[in-house]
């Protein structure tokens, strides 16, 4: 909170109030790093855009100087859904500096942005899945560790309908093997149990058996992936005695081929290789996976409160607009339910 002595006639420096803003949404709201960034690169943008027309404290955070901003974006070619998020961020900000005394009024309890446009990412039918998690468990059967980590990373994506930062987040202790089940943190820290299918405990308790401790061992990035390949070979016939104690492996599930968390670039670049091979509109990142699961699952009947719970949303309504009903499964439904059919 911005303390009554850092207040002037002149407001508050943009930069400062935005770093005790980012500190309050950290400390006190437990958002997420990924919504954190968010609200900092929005917040950065709106201080650039304010000190280009010669204002620097929190002061000059008009309505006019809001909507102009937003209006800029709109010229410079920025979606929808981006010109909606830099509203709700200034919002959210002018109302927390009315709060803490940093500002007289709140200018952006007034600001309106469109309404952002949704595109659903495509969905993958049930064979093409099946082609798609066939041709990994295919690759993996050489036994290289990335073919058995990736086939692991895509059977829980599928199976649990994880968002991919929830799926690269996990450590080993969050996978509880025996009751198909995985504890993630969501969005705002909230934590929730997500079960998991027969396939993905395969895959990866296979990935752990035989491809992690590769990894986790895999020496600097100097070495050849053969001098890799031999380290580990010598590690696994050595007795537990001799093995070094030191440099412990990360608690991460999923590792790169550095010994560290596997990133979200990578995941991304993963499933879009695997999905520039099926045809289809809509973005191809992991998401689409998420989109898949929640589908599948509406397909088979589940009910839309617990997919509601598995995908982590805290509104219904939202559930409701990010999985469809297939014709198929709506077609059911009318000869199910209605009298006339």
């Amino acid at each position: 909170m911005i303390s009554d002595a850092g207040v002037d006639a002149g407001g508050v420096h943009l930069d400062r109030a935005i770093d005790d803003f980012v500190l309050y949404l950290t400390v006190e709201r437990g958002f997420s790093p990924h919504t954190i960034r968010a609200y900092r690169t929005d917040l950065a943008a709106l201080a650039t855009f304010a000190e280009l027309r010669g204002h620097t404290t929190t002061d000059a955070l008009s309505l006019d100087l809001l909507r102009d901003w937003l209006w800029s974006g709109t010229q410079a070619g920025l979606a929808r859904s981006t010109i909606a998020r830099h509203s709700a961020s200034a919002r959210s900000f002018t109302a927390w500096l009315a709060r803490t005394g940093a500002g007289t009024v709140d200018p952006g309890v007034r600001l309106r942005s469109p309404k952002p446009g949704r595109t659903l990412p495509r969905v993958i039918n049930r064979s093409q899945m099946q082609e798609l998690l066939g041709s990994l468990a295919l690759r993996a059967e050489h036994g290289a560790p990335t073919a058995l980590r990736d086939l692991a990373v895509i059977e829980l994506l599928y199976a649990s309908g994880l968002r991919v930062s929830e799926l690269v987040g996990l450590d080993v202790g969050d996978v509880d093997l025996d009751r198909l089940t995985v504890r993630v943190t969501g969005k705002g820290g909230k934590e929730r149990v997500v079960p998991f299918g027969v396939p993905a405990q395969g895959a990866i308790v296979d990935y752990i058996r035989r491809a992690r401790p590769v990894l986790a061992a895999a020496p600097a990035a100097s070495k050849t992936a053969a001098q890799t390949a031999a380290a580990a070979r010598a590690a696994a016939q050595s007795s537990p005695q001799s093995r070094p104690s030191s440099s412990p492996a990360p608690s991460a599930l999923f590792l790169g081929t550095r010994r560290t968390r596997l990133g979200v670039r990578a995941v991304y670049r993963l499933v879009a290789s695997l999905l520039v091979e099926f045809p289809g509109a809509g973005p191809a990142g992991p998401h689409a996976l998420r989109h898949t699961a929640a589908t599948h699952l509406l397909d088979g009947g589940a009910d839309l409160r617990a997919v509601q719970e598995m995908l982590g949303h805290s509104s219904l309504g939202t559930t409701q607009i990010y999985t469809h009903v297939s014709a198929e499964r709506l077609k059911q439904s009318y000869r199910t339910a209605h009298p006339r059919a």
